[in-house]
């Protein structure tokens, strides 16, 4: 299979980024049901045998986002101001954050209180007294209690408007010589440096400062998360428009992938005891070569298979903010909705996800992409002309809808 050229718009990064959110949606369907892990409600039928594949799939899952949204970032920098793209990402990130948690997440805090015992039934007065500046609740009635109102799954969205404003008030510096040099030294990574070398300060972060920093989503107070995501986000920023660097992540699609399972392997083994005392030691420093090499794996196969116009991607590229903004509410909707149908470990989480799914497909189709006054809430832009001119639709490279 030859790839396309490296002049056309990049359809493997839309589809990725569609399907790394459609897994964050999987993820926290799977955050209702694994044992042993808190979360805002947990079911009944909550099951140990979940922890393993919700770990495995942790170590990567939002290192993805961070460096496809960072790839978007520097297809978005081409030809724009700083304060012109600052100001654009400022819209598209903190709007609808702000409405999110006056208008979709409030329901979440309602229903873990409800379940905590700390909240009396009656969403409305709920409402009234979260959204008032009332007195707070105790801590332990949902997360954010405390403070008196929470972003709860769209902590994204602040994270990713912080690493944005910094790269774009670091961009005097990227653009310099030293910055230029550290760039041209990230794409000139082949082979199995391409593999080692970018895990090596994600290592750092997981060996220094996991055991002292543990992750809040409080944007202030998460010294690992940090260095870990904006690692990330600065990685996609480099590896953006370097056609190089895809062709080699394709090249080494295997190897990424060969090594990532005989990571993964050795991670359980020394976590679970097999290896010994030194295996658990092992097991902590392969933490982020397991992360990188399944990363570099996932950008390997996309662009060596992805890379072309599926029928899907228009829909998916509009889609997949407002699915994010929803999807966590609806799924503890349905979970509560369908609790007194006392539906089996098979039926009821298979209830819960197309319940999540038929909910973000109607509330995104029939309302928000529709509406012109919804659209900025969900971080949709104004709705694109139905004809649009060939140079718009087949901007090189480009990445229009991106966050």
């Amino acid at each position: 299979m030859t790839l396309p050229p490296a002049t056309d718009r990049r359809h493997d990064i839309d589809a990725l980024r569609a399907l790394a959110f459609a897994l964050v949606i999987l993820y926290h369907l799977g955050m209702y049901y694994v044992a042993g892990w808190p979360w805002h409600l947990k079911s009944p039928h909550a099951a140990e045998w979940l922890q393993w594949p919700m770990r495995l799939m942790n170590l990567w899952r939002m290192d993805l986002v961070f460096l496809i949204s960072g790839v978007s970032l520097g297809f978005l920098a081409r030809g724009r101001s700083p304060g012109a793209l600052l100001r654009s990402r400022a819209w598209r990130l903190l709007l609808p954050l702000a409405f999110g948690m006056v208008v979709v997440v409030p329901w979440q805090a309602y229903a873990q209180g409800v379940a905590n015992g700390f909240v009396a039934p009656g969403f409305g007065a709920f409402l009234l007294r979260y959204l008032g500046g009332g007195p707070h609740w105790p801590a332990a009635a949902f997360d954010g209690a405390d403070i008196g109102i929470t972003w709860n799954h769209l902590w994204y969205l602040p994270y990713l408007f912080a690493y944005t404003a910094v790269v774009v008030l670091m961009l005097p510096v990227l653009r310099a010589r030293a910055g230029e040099r550290v760039a041209a030294a990230v794409r000139r990574l082949r082979g199995g440096w391409l593999l080692v070398l970018p895990a090596l300060p994600l290592a750092a972060y997981v060996l220094w400062l996991a055991p002292r920093y543990p992750a809040t989503h409080d944007l202030l107070h998460d010294g690992y998360l940090h260095p870990r995501y904006f690692t990330c986000f600065l990685y996609g920023w480099w590896l953006a428009t370097d056609a190089g660097l895809w062709r080699e992540l394709a090249r080494i699609r295997w190897a990424a992938l060969g090594l990532a399972l005989l990571s993964a392997a050795l991670l359980v083994a020394g976590r679970e005891g097999v290896l010994g005392t030194a295996g658990a030691a092992l097991a902590q420093a392969l933490r982020a070569v397991y992360g990188w090499a399944v990363i570099a794996a996932v950008l390997g196969f996309g662009h060596r298979h992805l890379n072309r116009p599926w029928p899907w991607l228009r829909w998916a590229n509009e889609s997949v903010y407002p699915w994010y903004v929803l999807h966590q509410t609806l799924i503890l909707l349905a979970a509560v909705w369908l609790a007194p149908l006392a539906l089996g470990p098979v039926a009821q989480p298979a209830a819960i996800l197309a319940a999540t799914v038929g909910g973000c497909w109607l509330l995104n189709d029939g309302l928000i992409r529709r509406l012109r006054v919804l659209r900025p809430f969900f971080g949709l832009p104004p709705r694109w002309p139905q004809s649009q001119p060939r140079a718009a639709s087949q901007a090189p490279m480009a990445s229009r809808g991106t966050w």
